[in-house]
């Protein structure tokens, strides 16, 4: 096995830059599968701005299905780093092996049930007679490469939380490549319109899928996928699915506000603002996945070295990963509120709905410049282990606050409903970062003082 002491050694600054630049360039990379795929369908002759919003439908259940990816991967992620940091590698391949298992198992009951009832979905999330046509056209064909989705998602994560930043990196870049030069391929020269856009997508993750698991059978992984370890143990994939929670709850939860957002904006404006909430939506993509990159970056390392009881360099990390996340989401909403008609603009060349969306896009990421702090301190939380407050966090946004909040604003602001539903992202937003930062600095602390006192009382067992 080769020696991964480096996340325990070299100096963290530069060890966080190293990791996370090649994660959040991955994520970048990522959210073009997403992006690309709307830019190019919302430019379609004549169809093109009833085919961005049929698509934006399926959006829920996109979420849905990388949630999955997520609950097995950054569930058993986190916990091979910290298996790995005390030197135990057996059970981290134990880990890889039982949540490949899982992906697996998890991609063929999702495939049958967004298969079958793709139609039913759509509506039920917000597409109109005029739109779900689309929506299920592009379902049809995402679907059946829902198992790329979630192999290449659930494992990259533990190419990452080895270290491997650049070879995760490059796994996406394959595929996003391909999905780039696919795109207008299938959907313009070959005349296939939203089903060009899903086969261009199915098969770019189909490469991202091949490269990932190549890799993590290989020799030059660290853990590596290996047979007996595909039997599924609850002794080993319970607590990753424990640990998954918080960012399942995220993304699934994510699914589901989505969901209530194009319903009740359905009803109060129509299409356009289930248009709008399609682009409001992929903005707010824009400023989580480069989050979720650089705590990814950090990840390994905050693992590594709370398995190894070093709480130095544990709040160290922490305190880079804080700085630069914080920087990042003030950056982009600077951006969002200078110019939000270039924005909006970039996604439809439908000057009405451009208009539209320019308001509300202010409207929708009001505080999105306070949005760091609230991802570094929730996932964080996840890299040390601590599953139960995570999860609350994770409950805490979307569940607890933004869900009530969607019917409740538009009841007390009457005279614009709709206004009143975007609104409700920023009020929420507000109230879970000022929570989340003060049950961070409440349970994180007392983490580090047990962390230093097992530290303190392993030091003096050596000396005897």
């Amino acid at each position: 096995m080769k020696d991964n002491s480096f996340l325990g050694t070299q100096k963290t600054g530069k060890l966080l830059l190293k990791l996370a630049v090649p994660a959040v360039t991955a994520q970048l990379v990522n959210l073009l599968y997403n992006l690309v795929d709307r830019i190019y369908i919302g430019h379609i002759p004549e169809i093109g701005t009833a085919a961005l919003t049929g698509v934006g439908v399926c959006l829920p259940i996109i979420i849905l299905i990388s949630a999955f990816a997520y609950l097995i991967g950054s569930g058993g992620a986190p916990r091979a780093s910290i298996f790995m940091g005390a030197g135990d590698d057996d059970t981290a391949e134990k880990i890889l092996g039982n949540c490949f298992t899982l992906l697996v198992g998890a991609s063929v009951v999702l495939t049958v049930v967004f298969s079958v009832w793709n139609e039913p979905l759509l509506l039920a999330f917000g597409a109109s007679d005029k739109t779900v046509g689309y929506g299920v056209e592009y379902m049809s064909v995402y679907a059946l490469g829902t198992i790329f989705v979630l192999m290449a998602l659930g494992l990259n994560v533990f190419i990452s939380a080895q270290g491997f930043t650049v070879i995760s990196m490059v796994s996406v870049i394959i595929g996003a490549a391909l999905n780039i030069a696919l795109d207008p391929v299938f959907i313009f020269a070959l005349g296939m319109n939203v089903k060009g856009a899903a086969v261009a997508t199915v098969i770019s993750q189909a490469a991202s899928c091949a490269f990932v698991v190549a890799f993590l059978a290989s020799r030059h992984s660290l853990l590596r996928l290996k047979w007996k370890n595909f039997l599924l143990r609850k002794e080993v994939f319970l607590p990753c699915l424990l640990l998954g929670l918080s960012p399942f709850i995220m993304q699934a939860t994510e699914s589901v506000i989505t969901v209530c957002f194009n319903a009740s904006l359905q009803a109060a404006k129509g299409d356009i603002a289930v248009g709008a909430m399609t682009i409001l939506s992929s903005i707010m993509m824009f400023c989580m996945m480069p989050l979720q990159g650089i705590t990814q970056g950090a990840q390994p390392i905050i693992s590594y070295n709370f398995g190894a009881k070093n709480p130095a360099r544990v709040k160290e990390t922490f305190k880079y990963t804080f700085i630069v996340c914080c920087l990042y989401t003030f950056v982009l909403w600077g951006v969002v509120q200078l110019f939000p008609q270039a924005v909006a603009r970039a996604f439809s060349s439908d000057e009405e709905l451009i208009a539209y969306t320019a308001r509300t896009l202010r409207i929708y990421m009001a505080v999105a410049c306070v949005f760091g702090a609230q991802i570094a301190c929730q996932q964080t939380f996840v890299a040390i282990g601590k599953a139960g407050i995570s999860f609350f966090l994770a409950v805490l946004r979307k569940i607890i606050l933004l869900l009530p909040l969607i019917y409740i604003m538009p009841a007390i602001f009457s005279s614009d409903p709709a206004t009143a539903i975007y609104a409700a992202e920023p009020v929420a937003d507000f109230l879970a970062v000022a929570t989340t930062v003060t049950c961070f600095i409440v349970f994180f602390g007392r983490a580090m003082k047990k962390l230093e006192a097992e530290s303190r009382e392993e030091g003096e067992n050596r000396r005897l």
